[in-house]
């Protein structure tokens, strides 16, 4: 019904900078927000970690560790929301997950979370 599509993850060096993107397509009725995760090396599922948020009215919140160096921003026109990360350190490597809180054609009085496949950032010299 909805797909989400991660692009951007890549191999920088300690200080470099990536641009993730998630396209959501699909049925959609109206997108609420849109949430990017991070999983680290070695962790689970369960434990993925929220990286950055943005609700369809602009409004984000970021983890504390990436406050600063990180910039969440979206198109609702394009279903797409960015992640401009800088600064980044090797802590930041992880496999990138998108979430979206949508409401679809076919149920718009209920919303559903929907995952992408995620985008690999590695960050080491």
């Amino acid at each position: 019904q909805v797909q989400l599509v991660e692009s951007g993850g890549d191999l920088v060096q300690p200080g470099g900078s990536l641009r993730l993107s998630c396209a959501a397509s699909g049925r959609i009725f109206r997108i609420n927000a849109m949430t990017w995760y991070r999983q680290a090396p070695g962790n689970q599922r369960e434990q993925r970690e929220l990286v950055a948020n943005i609700t369809s009215r602009g409004w984000a919140n970021y983890a504390d560790s990436v406050k600063g160096r990180f910039t969440i921003s979206g198109d609702n026109a394009k279903s797409t929301v960015y992640l401009q990360m800088n600064s980044l350190k090797p802590e930041d490597t992880g496999v990138y997950y998108c979430n979206a809180e949508v409401h679809t054609q076919q149920n718009p009085f209920v919303p559903y979370h929907y995952w992408g496949q995620g985008t690999q950032v590695t960050v080491s010299s």
